[in-house]
């Protein structure tokens, strides 16, 4: 069986030492994925102080990021973005952020729907409010 580390070349870089995804038979896995942009430590919706922390943060312009992300690594992975079967998804907000979450992940999803799990954490490794893990078939 095959086991093939994935690297974007159009996706932001990874922050630790890790793959964009990986292949393994006609799966593909890829790591957790948030709203940055690629070259650039800049996040797409997020306003930081001097130190880095959040200010503020429009998490429906996060939200339209990490979907374009991730749709950018499945298909350069070589599947499709129809063939999402598993979508985890990192929230740090919950009680404010999920229902403008839940709108565009349905308007991503529209035509596919994939198994989903969403979870409220505490933080993520930078300054973001939402993350995804996802699972596609090739």
């Amino acid at each position: 069986m095959s086991n093939e580390k994935i690297e974007s070349s159009k996706a932001p870089e990874p922050v630790g030492a890790y793959p964009h995804a990986r292949k393994v038979g006609n799966l593909l896995f890829l790591s957790g994925v948030g709203p940055r942009e690629r070259g650039t430590k800049k996040i797409p919706g997020v306003e930081l102080d001097e130190q880095g922390n959040i200010l503020s943060y429009d998490i429906a312009v996060q939200c339209k990021s990490v979907f374009n992300n991730v749709k950018t690594i499945v298909e350069e992975s070589g599947a499709k973005w129809e063939n999402v079967v598993d979508v985890t998804v990192f929230l740090t907000n919950m009680k404010d952020d999920f229902a403008t979450y839940n709108k565009l992940y349905a308007e991503f999803f529209k035509d596919n729907q994939p198994c989903r799990t969403t979870v409220e954490i505490k933080s993520l490794p930078t300054p973001i409010g939402i993350e995804l893990k996802v699972i596609a078939m090739i």
